[in-house]
């Protein structure tokens, strides 16, 4: 059903090429508008089918599936009002970049029997995303409660493990678009889970030593490495956000591609357990810290 060389050949020639307005040229998005419709008009038939007791969830998760669809600037989500109009510029500021950004997402191996976790986590704008082992993923205990929050459950688990199925050939194009939706969102939901296990905290600290996940923007904290944290554990409710360990603050990433990202995917708890169970890695506060003068002369605090 998704086979490794056609899942790659669609999404590396799709997500190769980003919207850019404005030029005299215009490369081809990930799904046209044209497309969008076709695909939002499918899930409505799909929900139109489901039974009057599941309705209410499966529209919910639906919804998330199609905000969900697409990477970079077409991997938009609807988040509350205190993150709507930061959300707003950071597309358009995907609109202003040139033609010459518009290079392929996929940073890792073209090997033929790369999986698919490997291939979401070596996109570009999932550096913050760490491998979740298959063992992890096939045991039914780690993903309780999570077959009623997305929609193509069963089909989305089989693409995240690479699992053949005869079912592909009787989806539609929109479809199989919504399947690899709710295949990204229901490994986000599987990664905030796995990120607070040992072995997750593992594969992150890695990442947090190399600094992958950025590095403080405040001048005292001296380029301090950061964690991802997201201001809600609840789906659609911010994006992700980078934590840093020394000024014990908050800060949006750099990239515009990881600005997007879900915050329920690294949720509230990680970074404070990872400084609880890494507690040598803990920095100490600053002891220094802008104080503003006028005319070298501190200004008074009433």
């Amino acid at each position: 059903m998704y086979k490794i060389r056609e899942r790659k050949r669609q999404k590396g020639e799709d997500e190769m090429y980003r919207r850019v307005e404005g030029g005299g040229s215009k490369a081809v998005g990930f799904v046209s508008a044209a497309d969008r419709k076709r695909i939002d008009e499918a899930l409505d038939k799909h929900l139109e089918r489901s039974s009057p007791s599941t309705s209410a969830t499966t529209t919910t998760t639906a919804t998330i599936a199609r905000a969900l669809n697409g990477k970079d600037n077409h991997r938009s989500l609807m988040f509350k009002s205190n993150d709507n109009q930061h959300f707003k510029d950071a597309k358009a500021s995907d609109a202003e970049e040139s033609e010459t950004d518009s290079e392929s997402d996929v940073s890792g191996s073209d090997g033929e029997d790369t999986s698919w976790i490997s291939w979401f986590c070596n996109l570009r704008g999932n550096e913050f995303f760490c491998e979740v082992d298959d063992d992890y993923i096939q045991d039914d205990f780690n993903l309780c409660g999570l077959s009623s929050q997305v929609p193509y459950y069963d089909y989305a688990l089989d693409l995240i493990l690479d699992v053949e199925s005869s079912h592909g050939d009787m989806f539609t194009d929109e479809q199989n678009e919504l399947v690899e939706s709710a295949a990204e969102m229901l490994y986000g939901l599987i990664h905030v889970r796995y990120i607070l296990t040992t072995k997750g905290l593992a594969a992150m600290l890695e990442k947090y030593k190399n600094a992958e996940f950025g590095r403080c923007p405040r001048v005292y904290c001296c380029g301090q490495p950061c964690l991802p944290v997201g201001p809600s554990d609840v789906p659609r409710q911010s994006t992700v956000k980078i934590y840093c360990p020394r000024c014990e603050d908050i800060y949006t990433p750099r990239s515009r591609f990881q600005e997007n990202i879900d915050g329920a995917y690294f949720g509230t708890t990680f970074p404070h357990l990872f400084l609880m169970t890494y507690g040598n890695l803990k920095p100490q506060k600053p002891a220094q810290g802008y104080v503003p003068r006028v005319f070298g002369f501190k200004v008074h605090k009433p």
